[in-house]
C-alpha cells in the first residue's frame, strides 16, 4: 500500500508541475485525471499493479 500513495504522489506532483509551467492545461490534466480513475477500474487495473511492483523490485537498494 505504501507504493501505492507513494505513486499517487509522485504522479500527483508531476500533473501539477506540469500545469504550473504551463505544459499543460487544466482541460488536459482533468481528462488525464479521468482517464486514470477509470483506468484503475478496468481489467487492466491488476496488470499494470504488476508491472508497477516488478518496477520498484528492480531497482537497487530499495529493500521492502
Amino acid at each position: 500500500m505504501a507504493f501505492s500513495i507513494s505513486a499517487l504522489v509522485l504522479f500527483g506532483a508531476l500533473v501539477a508541475l506540469l500545469i504550473r509551467y504551463r505544459a499543460l492545461g487544466a482541460g488536459a490534466a482533468v481528462v488525464a485525471l479521468l482517464f486514470g480513475f477509470y483506468l484503475a477500474r478496468s481489467a487492466a487495473a491488476p496488470s499494470i499493479d504488476q508491472i508497477m511492483s516488478a518496477l520498484r523490485d528492480a531497482i537497487p537498494g530499495n529493500h521492502t
